[in-house]
């Protein structure tokens, strides 16, 4: 059974880190470009940030672009999300995402459309 897990969530206070894995099993997505996405309460899941195949590209939402890096270790089959500087305003659940379209490049990443399998999510708690 191909499993995406999240984890590394939890309550934070605003300006402070922390650092989503996501850990692949039942099949390796070291092929594949994968993401993260987040969905506040009353929202819809947004883009929070994509990484190609080898981690050599990557995309970031506005709204995080120079506070979060995504990262990956193929050997490991796990992502990673570092967030830093937090806010309120980033309290969501991140999920974790993989598709099988191995040749989807660019701003495609940015669709929930492309990605085929997603993780159950992890919840990330900002305080002010």
């Amino acid at each position: 059974q191909v499993q995406l897990v999240e984890s590394g969530g939890g309550l934070v206070q605003a300006g402070g880190s922390l650092t989503l894995s996501c850990a692949a099993s039942g099949r390796t997505f070291s092929n594949s470009p994968m993401g993260w996405f987040r969905q506040a309460p009353g929202k819809e899941r947004e883009f929070v940030a994509a990484s190609s195949w080898s981690g050599g590209t990557t995309y970031y939402a506005n709204s995080v672009k120079g506070r979060f890096t995504i990262s990956r270790d193929n050997a490991k089959d796990t992502l990673y999300l570092q967030m830093n500087s937090l806010k309120p305003e980033d309290t969501a659940v991140y999920c974790c995402a993989a598709s099988d379209r191995t040749a989807v490049a660019g701003i495609l990443l940015l669709r929930r459309t492309v990605y085929d399998y997603w993780g159950q999510g992890s919840q990330v708690t900002v305080s002010s």
